[in-house]
């Protein structure tokens, strides 16, 4: 059955709206009246398709874990034997959120007017990614359209498991730093100098050390506000040169080359890219294509340039070691396992070893770096409170010394 998109008054005089499937929207009407409601329009999804698509995307697109769930419960029901247009139904039936509903009974209207499901996705494309209506293109060309959104589902899980592990490593230490520099800035710009301002009315001669610390008092409860002002506004510039892309590829290639992040940049983009290129090829997207898809779903411009001159080499006849090669930032053992499974004809299983291999060695080190981070910040914020308490307590021993 068709889906229709309707807006009707509640029994309370309320205007509300939602996606509902019948033979037509006299049907729809008498469903409506049915639980009380008066119907104010019924429109076919697909006659409003474009006017949906530009109110359904002017928020953000569809969330990661909301995405895999769709895709598990799909894989689920077309694996039962349940045939598309019923799969997507049932996964309607099951979506609590209007939005979301009101994309997937689009989708299945189209599926009902003879589309693929992947032609379907395509007028969705920021809830439905190019990787993802590729694998599924794939999966439907092969006939193997169950297997293929299982590995999609295994894929969104794994990348949205891996990425909370990282925010979660990196929130305790952003958290810590942030209380810390509240802390001594406090100490600093309050505290400190109503201690010293009592020994400067006594006329007593402040050591080095207390007077560096009175000068930066000074300097911030003067400047202090302005300082964070200017910070604020070179951040927001910062922010509107990176829209420009080239300013953008100058930064993110140095990022690829700066020292003590450069590992964590290119083990980030290589790792991503080694995931997306294993599930694109084993879900029989070739090669060159997959290697296209995968290029551009990385952050890094720089790298992405690299990759589709890559992405070329292949197509031209090139291996894909000596492509990767060529582009750089790629690892020795990625480079040398993809050359292995290329010799012995088992490419997608050795990138899909490679991709497991970069992500856990880049959560390795993301861990290490976070396990560091602590002792590191305690250090250092023992050094500033002691440099305080010197600052406070040398006024008060020179003090004692010339009563003694």
């Amino acid at each position: 059955m068709p889906a229709f998109n309707y807006k009707a008054l509640n029994e309370q005089g309320k205007t509300t709206q939602g996606v509902l499937e019948a033979d037509g929207p006299r049907l729809v009407r008498q469903q409506l009246r049915d639980h009380g409601m008066v119907p104010i329009s019924v429109e076919l999804s697909t006659s409003t398709e474009k006017k949906q698509g530009a109110q359904l995307f002017k928020g953000r697109p569809l969330k990661v874990q909301e995405l895999a769930l769709i895709t598990r419960q799909l894989a689920t029901l077309i694996q039962a034997g349940i045939p598309v247009e019923q799969a997507l139904s049932a996964v309607v039936a099951q979506t609590e959120k209007p939005r979301t509903r009101s994309i997937l009974s689009a989708v299945r209207a189209k599926v009902v007017e003879g589309y693929t499901l992947a032609d379907s996705l395509a007028a969705f494309p920021k809830a439905f990614p190019r990787l993802y209506r590729s694998t599924v293109a794939a999966g439907e060309h092969a006939g193997h359209l169950d297997l293929v959104l299982n590995r999609l589902a295994d894929h969104t899980e794994q990348r949205q498991e891996a990425r909370q592990k990282i925010q979660l490593a990196t929130i305790y230490p952003v958290i810590l730093t942030i209380v810390a520099v509240s802390i001594v800035v406090f100490l600093v710009s309050y505290v400190v100098p109503d201690i010293i301002d009592v020994f400067i009315k006594q006329g007593q001669s402040l050591p080095p050390l207390t007077s560096a610390l009175l000068a930066m008092s000074d300097f911030l409860s003067a400047w202090g506000i302005y300082l964070l002002a200017l910070m604020a506004a070179s951040l927001v510039g910062f922010r509107i040169w990176l829209n420009r892309p080239a300013f953008r590829r100058v930064v993110h290639k140095r990022l690829l080359n700066a020292r003590g992040i450069r590992g964590l940049v290119r083990g980030y983009n290589t790792a991503r890219y080694a995931s997306t290129l294993s599930i694109l090829t084993s879900s029989g997207v070739p090669l060159v294509e997959a290697m296209r898809i995968s290029g551009e779903v990385l952050g890094n411009d720089h790298l992405r340039e690299r990759l589709a001159s890559a992405a070329k080499t292949v197509s031209e006849g090139g291996s894909l070691n000596k492509a990767l090669t060529q582009a750089g930032y790629f690892p020795p053992m990625m480079l040398h396992m993809i050359a292995s499974g290329e010799t012995s004809g088992e490419l997608d299983d050795m990138l899909e070893r490679t991709a497991r291999m970069q992500e856990n060695t880049l959560q390795a080190k993301v861990e290490t770096l976070v396990g560091l981070f602590e002792p590191i910040m305690l250090l250092v914020m023992g050094a500033v409170v002691l440099i305080i308490v010197l600052a406070i307590m040398l006024p008060i021993l020179n003090m004692s010394n010339l009563v003694g």
